[in-house]
């Protein structure tokens, strides 16, 4: 039958009165087919009642198909009953209908089972907020909070806004949002978001997005809208059912000329249909997108499930994809007596107050290793050179590149040339630290690279896809990760704009490409790819520009993604081969004579039972 989906508030399923128009029906089936009818009246007026009375939605849905000049499945079970009628098969007629009502009322509780997940998004959704206002604590609805406002969440509770943690701590259950099931510590001036639960501790939260603006309602409606967005597979999928009720009817307007059987004309009517295609093509593309939703990746429309079946490219983004996109001391070279926690000391002297990305990652190393880094009494900051400062006015610390140490006097070491020679062959970044005119040190600086990262470009390899890295980095750097992830095709030097250049190569040359970027610089590149996926990192970005948006930084659900494009379309193929392998064998079966249109009514119902359940078997995690 047809799919008809309905507001996602209005789960369809079998209800009470499907129940008892079934039952009623099964009634005078029995009624009829025991014969009790006879000695009363003079033909079996309970089986027509039952046809007419209890084929009322099918008669209906056949009228509206008339009218919008399309067939669809209940026509030719409308055409298959009164024909039934009009040659005095009066049980048959009634059984059509019923099959016809059971698998119309079996495909929407199938539907709503795929559909139940959009259903449980929205019952995640937190319905009260407990605000401070004017110094009191008041329980208020979650679409009523403003922005800026503070809202309290205590343990157990669900958080109601999108925010920034400004007191507390507490590990924070995010499985709604990012599919994760383990909590995540929160800290203060760490991101949380609407839906997540509050496992344990005590959050003061700042409100950054509220009611509709928040990324869980954000979820909500993209994939409600991708319920709603057809692919061109269900297109198709539409056409093939129209013209198989074509075929099906100009099949028996020649059975009924070959052999003058009313019956087998009949059968090859009711057989003959293509509901595994109707109803099984949209609850796999919508199962598809639901599981995918439960795993917080966001798939904008079953379009973008279709597409992934065809990837053989992934083209990703070094800086913040395939690395953490923040430079962190990776080695620790010391000289003469100092020892590590000495030269990054006096690096982090120097740099306190820098918001240089390797000034960030010495600071971050000096707290990792619990080292103070004491005010420094004057500094200066040297463009491309470095830093030199003085602690006291006593102790001079410079901290930078081999030109600074030269500049002032400071003599290198041959170890200190060849650190800095190997570092920079690696792909790594030096900075050296002196302190009165001698050299202590030298810190390397690298983006690290994740961990998860080779395991997941091993597993797109072997999928058979080919995997390039694209880089804003120098060669090195970029020669470096590729090579400690197994990629082979790297392009380095490589500008945004450049990148859109390089996937429309791809595209031009018949390749089908998924783009993997953070959603912010990689933006046009992500627009021009078959597939844009955008990670975690950007997530209001990467919701708004891309296809496919991933709540986390986890690298290996792109291989999830793609297992599962191509899982959805192995579906749909089978159930459009399954459709036509079972309506040409029953039709065959029909024109020879050999079903009756009780047989061919089941062998209808059942087959596109079948098929859906082959659909909805994607819903399993």
């Amino acid at each position: 039958m047809n799919a008809r989906l309905g507001s996602i508030e209005q789960l369809p399923g079998i209800g009470k009165v499907g129940i008892l128009r079934l039952v009623l029906l099964a009634g005078g089936i029995l009624f009829s087919w025991l014969g009790l009818w006879k000695g009363y009246v003079p033909f079996d007026v309970v089986a027509v009642l039952a046809t007419l009375i209890g084929g009322i939605p099918i008669f209906r849905e056949t009228i509206e198909s008339v009218r919008n000049r399309t067939l669809n499945m209940e026509a030719s079970m409308s055409i298959g009953a009164i024909a039934s009628l009009a040659v005095g098969e009066f049980i048959p007629a009634a059984v059509i209908i019923f099959f016809a009502l059971f698998a119309g009322e079996l495909e929407s509780l199938t539907m709503s089972r795929g559909r139940q997940a959009i259903g449980n998004l929205i019952a995640k959704a937190p319905k009260m907020a407990i605000v401070r206002r004017e110094g009191v604590e008041v329980s208020v609805p979650a679409e009523s909070v403003r922005v800026e406002e503070i809202v309290i969440v205590k343990s157990g509770e669900k958080i109601p806004v999108d925010g920034t943690v400004l007191n507390g701590s507490a590990f924070v259950n995010e499985a709604p949002i990012t599919g994760e099931s383990l909590p995540v510590e929160k800290l203060s001036g760490d991101r949380v978001f609407a839906g997540s639960i509050n496992d344990s501790g005590f959050l003061e939260v700042e409100a950054t997005h509220v009611g509709r603006d928040t990324t869980f309602s954000r979820i909500i409606s993209i994939v409600e809208a991708a319920e709603h967005t057809k692919a061109p597979i269900e297109r198709i999928g539409d056409r093939l059912a129209a013209n198989l009720i074509y075929v099906a009817l100009i099949l028996a307007a020649f059975t009924f000329v070959i052999t003058r059987n009313v019956l087998s004309t009949i059968s090859v009517i009711v057989v003959a249909g293509a509901c595994g295609i109707a109803t099984g093509t949209p609850l796999a593309l919508l199962a598809s997108i639901t599981k995918a939703a439960r795993k917080g990746m966001i798939v904008k429309g079953g379009v973008h499930i279709e597409e992934l079946s065809k990837i053989d490219t992934v083209v990703i983004d070094k800086t913040g994809t395939l690395t953490l996109g923040e430079p962190r001391i990776v080695n620790i070279q010391t000289l003469d007596q100092h020892d590590g926690r000495q030269v990054v000391q006096f690096a982090a002297i120097a740099e306190r107050h820098s918001s240089h990305p390797l000034a960030r990652a010495v600071l971050s190393k000096a707290a990792e290793l619990g080292e103070s880094s004491p005010e420094h009494s004057s500094c200066e900051y040297l463009p491309g050179k470095g830093v030199v400062c003085k602690l006291n006015d006593e102790m001079e610390i410079l901290v930078g590149n081999q030109a600074l140490l030269e500049a002032y006097g400071v003599t290198e070491s041959d170890r200190v040339q060849k650190l800095v020679y190997e570092e920079s062959r690696s792909g790594r970044s030096v900075v050296l630290v002196a302190h009165n005119k001698h050299a202590c040190g030298a810190l390397s600086v690298a983006d690290v690279v994740r961990e998860e990262a080779r395991h997941a470009v091993s597993q797109l390899t072997g999928m058979g896809l080919r995997v390039i890295m694209l880089t804003g980095d120098n060669e090195g750097t970029a020669r470096a990760v590729a090579g400690e992830l197994g990629i082979d095709e790297v392009q380095a030097h490589v500008l945004p704009e450049q990148k859109s250049e390089k996937i429309r190569e791809l595209l031009a040359s018949g390749r089908k490409v998924a783009m993997v970027g953070d959603g912010i610089n990689d933006a046009p590149a992500l627009a021009e790819a078959t597939v844009g996926i955008a990670m975690g990192s950007g997530t209001d970005v990467a919701l708004e520009t891309a296809d496919i948006a991933l709540m986390t930084n986890e690298l290996g659900r792109i291989s999830q993604l793609i297992a599962l494009g191509r899982e959805n379309r192995s579906v749909i193929l089978q159930n459009f081969t399954g459709t036509l392998v079972v309506d040409g064998f029953g039709v065959a079966l029909a024109i020879a004579g050999m079903i009756h249109p009780l047989a061919a009514a089941f062998i209808h119902t059942f087959s596109e039972l079948a098929f859906m359940l082959n659909s909805a078997r994607l819903l399993r995690s």
